[in-house]
């Protein structure tokens, strides 16, 4: 049973898919008070605890203390209360890239008793839409650099009633800003449930529909509780940096969960490109990186160019499969190991990894402390060692689905089915084989397919299309779109740039087919289903 919730707007406990669906929570090694704010835990709490003058967050240029950071969530707490009327348990949409403003709107949100939806710069008004009206978001906080696709969310949104924006700059010239200025630094975070909801994390599957994943105030310490803690073993002099979106789980644990857990500092880029990730690294000794494969290709690169990366204790690798020779060579020029990982946005970060200690090439780990893993058949039972199957875990975080969308597909027995394929050896090392459905991974980034059709399908030249994704040394996997055009309309080059840019206008720019094959006509079944397998064979 559940806690009684802090919350006077009951949308997220009212949409908890039900309790006989929900995966099993083994929760013995992690013991929380039942009330608890996991925001005050990171900020409040740890000036208490004597990390005020310690540096928590480093960008555009400054560093801020724990207690700067403490004061300006504060601060705009009092905003969202006082002039926005939040209510504990409203939704809050933030809009961002990655920088300290955002981190503090987030905390803030999550002080207030808010369920926050972080959100990429890159998506487009129509995808933002998706967001607000499956989540029923009430209040929006964007960077005023990216207004415009908010506002024409706004415009066509019945839910949505108030938009505000703040200054993601280090100039705070903004509303949010200014109206935070006139407030006290101190403020009385709401005594939420360890149960009650907090953020809602947006996740595209094969269908291209996003589906919300649903965390609670615990398990958002949790992950810094558990994989944090055991395998990165974080301390008060670690600095974090990474490419991730803050507005991915795996982003927001690393950058900002994480460190502020342990009374580290994290670096954040709106641009984290990997030369602006190595010049971050030089220049404040970071000693904790969490990026894609293709970005650590990058930095072995640059060191060879004579950039020094010897600050970096751990790298942490995760969104792609790591390439044992990216591995091999990381290890050959730093001495250290690259710590692959698998999580999933239902499991809220990492839930299988190597460990510094106890790691191969090749090779995604064991289950961090607290999980448990196996592989299975698609009646749920275990298989032999060695054998190809499907991946099962379970943890003190899970999978709940918003409105309980497609749970049961996710959660089988009480474990959640993550859609990958792994085998697993007698020594109980986890090994990983193919995604399971046809979602595309590309530099780090899901990208749903279906999706991309659906955008391709909206320009007047293409009768038919299909996207799959093909391997790429790069990127791990690029889109590539099969392409049928109108009678009246010649494959060309000049066509493939058009329908790409026709894409980028469409959807979030990284998931427009960098690979355009004109077709006559595409493999279908004779129930008229189109077989993408048969596009794949042939690349």
């Amino acid at each position: 049973m559940f806690r009684q919730t802090a919350h006077t707007d009951t949308f997220s406990r009212d949409n908890l898919p039900p309790q006989e669906t929900l995966p099993d929570f083994p929760l013995e090694n992690f013991n929380y008070p039942d009330r608890l704010n996991a925001a005050y835990e990171l900020t409040d709490a740890m000036v208490k605890k004597g990390f005020g003058d310690h540096t928590a967050l480093i960008g555009n240029g400054r560093r801020r203390t724990y207690k700067e950071l403490t004061d300006w969530s504060n601060r705009i707490a009092h905003v969202l209360v006082d002039d926005l009327r939040v209510k504990p348990g409203n939704r809050i949409l933030i809009r961002s890239a990655n920088n300290p403003a955002m981190v503090a709107c987030w905390l803030a949100a999550t002080k207030v008793g808010a369920v926050v939806v972080n959100t990429m710069p890159m998506l487009r008004a129509a995808e933002l839409a998706k967001y607000v009206e499956l989540a029923e978001i009430s209040h929006a906080l964007c960077d005023i650099r990216l207004m415009d696709e908010m506002r024409i969310c706004e415009k066509d949104s019945s839910c949505l009633q108030k938009v505000v924006g703040f200054d993601g700059t280090s100039n705070h010239n903004a509303e949010l800003d200014e109206l935070a200025l006139e407030k006290p630094v101190t403020f009385q975070s709401v005594e939420t449930a360890q149960d009650d909801v907090a953020l809602i994390g947006f996740t595209s599957g094969s269908t291209g529909t996003p589906k919300g994943t649903m965390h609670f105030h615990r398990d958002l310490l949790i992950i810094a509780d558990g994989y944090a803690k055991e395998v990165l073993k974080v301390t008060v002099e670690d600095v974090f940096v990474g490419s991730p979106p803050l507005a991915f789980t795996f982003g927001l644990g690393g950058l900002a969960i994480f460190p502020l857990r342990y009374g580290a500092a994290a670096t954040l880029l709106e641009n984290a490109s990997p030369p602006n990730m190595v010049d971050i690294i030089e220049k404040y000794k970071a000693t904790v990186c969490f990026t894609a494969p293709t970005a650590y290709r990058a930095m072995l690169r640059a060191m060879e160019d004579g950039a020094d990366l010897s600050s970096l204790r751990a790298a942490v690798s995760a969104g792609e499969t790591l390439p044992q020779p990216v591995y091999e060579e990381w290890r050959a020029k730093t001495g250290k190991p690259m710590l692959d990982g698998i999580g999933a946005t239902e499991m809220l970060h990492i839930f299988i990894s190597n460990r510094f200690e106890d790691h191969k090439p090749a090779c995604t780990g064991k289950p961090v402390n607290g999980y448990e893993a196996k592989v299975v058949d698609k009646n749920g039972d275990e298989v032999d060692c060695g054998k190809v199957g499907l991946l099962a875990v379970r943890g003190p975080t899970g999978c709940r689905y918003l409105r309980g969308a497609r749970q049961t597909e996710y959660v089988q027995n009480g474990w959640n089915i993550t859609g990958d394929a792994f085998h697993m050896d007698q020594d109980g090392y986890f090994y990983f084989a193919a995604r399971s459905d046809d979602m595309i991974v590309s530099s780090g980034y899901n990208i749903a397919g279906p999706e991309v059709e659906a955008a391709l399908l909206s320009h007047s030249a293409v009768v038919e299309c299909a996207v799959i994704g093909v391997a790429d040394e790069d990127r791990g996997s690029i889109v590539e779109a099969h392409v049928v055009l109108s009678a009246g309309d010649m494959p060309s080059d000049e066509m493939a740039k058009q329908l790409q840019d026709h894409v980028k206008s469409t959807i979030a720019p990284y998931k427009h087919p960098r690979s355009i094959v004109f077709t006559k006509a595409l493999p279908k079944t004779e129930s008229g289903k189109i077989q993408r397998f048969k596009l794949r064979a042939t690349d």
